[in-house]
């Protein structure tokens, strides 16, 4: 299941930055992964090439972005990511900027007993110390986990 976002929401310049969304749906049982989707950067189109500009692109490596999720039955899960690190992001070799990046947020488990199942989910950057700018947010992927392992080793191939 994804939750693309209509229009994909281009940050300039803020000091609060929070998302958040819930979804109840009838899902089959078994173990999802809960991600967003995110770019660093503002896409534009020069001479037919994609280029990507970071000229507002600041402030998401000071203090990390809080994710979370929570099911109807009380599952949770949460995690930190500094949005903007230097160091080399996957195991191609690539650096955060400039890609659309999934961020895990984590999993949970439907049994099949519920007939649905509500799924919060949230980011957010909760600082007015810095600003921050240049985020682009796509999406929210939950996707059975077992797929999100198979994708994964398709792609490694």
């Amino acid at each position: 299941m994804i939750f693309r976002f209509q229009t994909v929401a281009y940050l300039l310049q803020i000091w609060w930055f929070e998302v958040d969304g819930e979804v109840t749906f009838p899902f089959p049982a078994d173990i999802y992964t809960l991600s967003f989707r995110l770019h660093l950067g503002r896409f534009s189109k020069r001479l037919g090439r994609r280029v990507c500009n970071y000229e507002h692109t600041h402030g998401w490596d000071i203090k990390p972005v809080k994710f979370e999720l929570s099911t109807s039955d009380g599952q949770q899960a949460s995690c930190e990511y500094c949005l903007d690190e230097s160091e080399i992001d996957d195991t191609y070799g690539n650096h955060k900027r400039g890609y659309w990046i999934d961020y895990k947020v984590g999993e949970f488990i439907v049994s099949g007993s519920e007939p649905t199942t509500q799924v919060r989910f949230s980011m957010k950057q909760i600082d007015c110390t810095h600003s921050k700018g240049g985020l682009c947010v796509d999406s929210v992927f939950i996707i059975p986990s077992d797929l999100r392992e198979r994708k994964r080793k398709c792609i490694l191939k």
